[in-house]
């Protein structure tokens, strides 16, 4: 016990030495800010946005978080950002689960305090929540230790994720309940991502918080035809659904499923008959039910049997996570002869390009909380592609149906709007033509814009 209370003194000596050190070395870098998430720094998109928002505004930015998956190429070469990697580690594999969850926690909590003190001392800490525990509390403690302020940028409430995988009443999601609500109120600044959050903060949580809406970078654009084709041979050497049915009778011309290029003038054209190109992108967790879209999908194959003038398709669902497994063999039990489905995870570079290549979006994520949006969603409409989205609480803020894209209850729905939608394909005057020419014309704020009018004044007149 005794040495055991010998080591804690040194610790706490070591670290009170080091935040002394720090100041005296440093002071606190007006110009300086420090981004975290608990997570991994490549499937963190807002967290990279606020790094290059930072960056273009003349701060230097830490970034620190899981270096799992590549962040986009813009993060990586800018000379303003440096990644810092976070130890990842897994929950024990024996003991009680709260005893694993415990464990990790700690480790976690350790090994961020450390890689902040390490650090120099910025103005701000940017973190993301969820993951909040135990990166609220830790973040808290450095950013007083070095005179930094905290800044909670709330995506959703992780309590509530939690509780889609062990049940609301959990001591573990009373316990993160508990821990959210009292460390959320520690920090300087707080950003939401819905005004329905924003409102919920404010009356239950008694946080006051700034509504900052997930936009689309300016990377999401609709793609020109030949980058198209290029993006759908690269994938074609990989994955079969982008693979052309028949070679062309010319050996002058390189075929895909969907576009053909005359090697001698350069010319790319869609092919007569191509399949349409659905597309879905997903972390593969609880908060996503794909039987929706399979069963939709059935439904869709059948109607094609019984002889309607729809398209074959080709359906992407992009990304990595815990289910994906498990929905990887559901659609193997599946037996479309006119469907093709395939389950890839894209560089960064090639996401954008893909979404700006294809017909409809879909989306099946429903909020663990219904307060916040689905920014695959914003990254869609970006590329001027509509959607047809499940429906959850406070969706209309971003999804208007019938103008941008559609909304759907259940797989029955799902299936009549992709008839709809799909009937007579391709089709100028069709409702699918008339969603891309409403997103078009909308003229949609991007994020750097839309950035420097809600965040940089918060952060300059603090």
């Amino acid at each position: 016990m005794a040495a055991s209370c010998v080591v804690l003194l040194a610790l706490v000596l070591t670290l009170l030495l080091l935040v002394a050190w720090k100041r005296w070395r440093w002071g606190r870098a007006a110009r300086h800010v420090i981004v975290v998430v608990l997570g991994d720094v490549g499937r963190s998109p807002r967290m990279q946005y606020h790094a290059l928002s930072l960056a273009k505004c003349g701060f230097s930015v830490t970034f620190l978080g899981f270096c799992t998956s590549k962040p986009h190429d813009e993060l990586l070469q800018s000379d303003r950002i440096q990644i810092v990697s976070l130890t990842e580690v897994q929950r024990l594999a024996v003991g009680p689960h709260i005893l694993q969850y415990g464990v990790k926690v700690v480790f976690q909590a350790v090994h961020l305090l450390w890689k902040l003190m390490c650090r120099k001392p910025a103005a701000y800490i940017f973190l993301q929540n969820p993951p909040g525990l135990p990166a609220i509390a830790v973040c808290w403690f450095a950013g007083c230790l070095c005179g930094s302020k905290l800044v909670i940028d709330w995506h959703n409430y992780g309590y509530s994720i939690m509780g889609l995988v062990h049940g609301p009443g959990h001591p573990l999601v009373l316990l993160a309940k508990w821990y959210e609500t009292l460390c959320g109120r520690l920090s300087h600044l707080n950003l939401c991502v819905t005004n329905a959050m924003r409102e919920d903060l404010a009356e239950n949580w008694g946080i006051k918080a700034v509504t900052v809406y997930d936009k689309p970078a300016s990377f999401f654009k609709e793609t020109p035809l030949d980058l198209q084709h290029q993006l759908f041979m690269k994938l074609s050497r990989t994955y079969s659904a982008f693979r052309a049915c028949s070679e062309p009778s010319d050996s002058g011309m390189e075929r895909s499923a969907f576009t053909e290029r005359d090697a001698q003038s350069g010319t790319v054209t869609c092919l007569p008959g191509r399949p349409a190109l659905l597309v879905s992108s997903t972390s593969w967790t609880e908060d996503e039910d794909f039987s929706i879209l399979l069963a939709a999908l059935e439904k869709f194959e059948q109607l094609i049997n019984d002889g309607e003038s729809l398209p074959p398709l080709v359906c992407v669902i992009t990304g990595k996570g815990p289910l994906k497994e498990y929905y990887s063999r559901l659609i193997c039990q599946k037996h479309f002869q006119h469907i093709q489905v395939c389950t890839p995870w894209l560089e960064a570079k090639d996401y954008p390009l893909l979404l700006g290549s294809a017909d409809l979006g879909v989306c099946l994520h429903r909020s663990s909380s219904g307060l916040d949006l689905p920014m695959k969603v914003v990254d869609m409409f970006g590329c001027c592609l509509p959607v047809c989205a499940v429906n959850f609480q406070c969706l209309h803020e971003l999804v208007k149906h019938e103008e941008n894209g559609l909304v759907f209850e259940d797989s029955e729905e799902l299936a009549a709007q992709l008839q709809m939608l799909f009937s007579k394909f391709p089709d100028p005057a069709g409702k699918l033509n008339q969603f891309c020419k409403n997103l078009r014309e909308s003229e949609q704020l991007r994020w750097d814009e839309s950035w420097k009018r809600t965040v940089l004044p918060l952060i300059t007149d603090t």
